[in-house]
């Protein structure tokens, strides 16, 4: 049974978390997997320059002849985590819950769906009438660690988790950031997070640093 929730408690407390890798699989990979086109499998680790790898998909969309319905109907056959969708109804019940993302809002409205629409904040695709993609919009740049900073001056207790090192910048940001199910590369590069492989140990961990903070 979980603890009865304090309204104050509620109120002073934000929890930022990822999108991909922490509550859904990464979207370009399992959107790879299911079209058969190998080059969309290239992340931010194979091409670190991030508009690089977007001219680079977008490309290889044209050249595939795909726009923004035929991604919207694969990805609407995709689904969160096992387990992510009940994690994250307990933890709003608890705190208040942003998802801060790099991916986009366009990409991410059939996952959203099956999390029962949570706060995203993310970037924005730009596309004609035809649904073809032409390019992208970002919020701004490294706006995660950005949105965490704006919550703190705010007065908000955070504590952020993430998976990947576009986040480590994120968990720094925050009151206390936790990596969650990260690859061994990243935890070995940020030695200082503490480290979380399941949903539950998550939820022990965002609590127990509430806790200390």
């Amino acid at each position: 049974m979980s603890a009865t929730l304090q309204p104050s408690t509620y109120h002073v407390n934000i929890i930022c978390l990822d999108l991909e890798g922490v509550l859904v699989p990464e979207i370009w990979i399992d959107f790879a997997e299911r079209t058969g086109i190998e080059a969309l499998r290239a992340t931010t680790r194979d091409i670190a320059d991030y508009d690089e790898l977007m001219r680079m998909r977008l490309a290889e969309l044209e050249r595939q002849g795909l726009g923004l319905p035929d991604i919207e109907a694969v990805i609407a056959g995709m689904a969160p985590l096992p387990g992510a969708a009940s994690f994250l109804a307990n933890l709003r019940s608890h705190y208040q819950v942003v998802i801060l993302s790099d991916t986009f809002y366009e990409f991410a409205r059939p996952l959203m769906r099956q999390l029962a629409w949570p706060t995203l904040f993310c970037h924005t695709l730009q596309t004609q009438g035809d649904g073809r993609i032409t390019g992208y919009q970002l919020r701004m740049g490294d706006h995660k660690r950005a949105a965490v900073e704006a919550f703190r001056q705010l007065r908000f207790r955070t504590v952020a988790a993430g998976d990947s090192y576009n986040d480590t910048a994120m968990l720094a940001a925050a009151d206390h950031g936790i990596l969650f199910n990260a690859p061994d590369q990243v935890v070995t590069d940020f030695p200082h997070f503490p480290v979380v492989r399941d949903y539950e140990a998550l939820s022990s961990s965002i609590a127990s640093a509430l806790e200390s903070v």
